[in-house]
């Protein structure tokens, strides 16, 4: 074979086989591309379920605070409740509390609302109001020693503070009794102890 008939061979074996290794190395390349595609995907869906576990926790971290702040906004709101009343309380007792030489200290209470002054045959106790009464007990002077009957034994004192009074022993009451606060037995009505003109 002569130099050109070689020449030709080997220009038409590069021409034929150009396109084939062209085509392998673009195919190797696309193999490439598409492996480096998948593997930027897997790295998004990574990244993406990362920061969305990360946005989970700072939401729940977030609503957390924001439930604990809420919390103890609730619990100082009712302290300060609370120890609002309890100044006001106070106070009020300060004002309404009964004075002896102050014939009407009771003026303007609650209890007092419907006391319209002594009325014959009936005692007036406060909260409970008017209750007619046997006119023998009517004007009674209560001793301690003796007993209270039964029937009025039930129109307890609700706040023995106002009268300057400690609070009861355990099984006896406070009991307003006409213009008097007798310190009865609960279960036998036994006098302990009289305040006398009450009001």
């Amino acid at each position: 074979m002569n130099r050109f008939t070689k020449a030709a061979v080997f220009g038409l074996m590069l021409a034929t086989s150009a396109p084939l290794v062209a085509e392998a190395q673009s195919r190797g390349d696309r193999r490439e591309n598409r492996r480096e595609y998948r593997e930027d995907r897997r790295d998004d869906r990574r990244e993406f379920r990362q920061e969305r576990r990360d946005d989970r926790r700072d939401l729940r971290s977030g609503q957390y605070d924001n439930r604990r702040e809420y919390r103890q906004d609730r619990r100082e709101d009712r302290r300060d409740f609370r120890e609002e009343r309890r100044d006001d309380r106070q106070d009020f007792r300060r004002d309404q509390r009964w004075d002896r030489n102050n014939r009407d200290w009771w003026r303007g209470r609650d209890d007092f609302r419907d006391y319209r002054g002594s009325r014959q045959g009936y005692w007036y106790a406060p909260s409970y109001g008017y209750y007619r009464v046997e006119p023998r007990y009517y004007g009674q002077s209560w001793q301690r020693g003796g007993y209270l009957p039964q029937a009025y034994r039930g129109y307890y004192v609700r706040d023995p503070y106002t009268y300057g009074l400690r609070p009861a022993p355990r099984g006896y009451r406070y009991v307003h009794a006409g213009n008097d606060i007798v310190l009865i037995a609960v279960a036998t009505g036994l006098i302990a102890s009289v305040l006398s003109g009450a009001f």
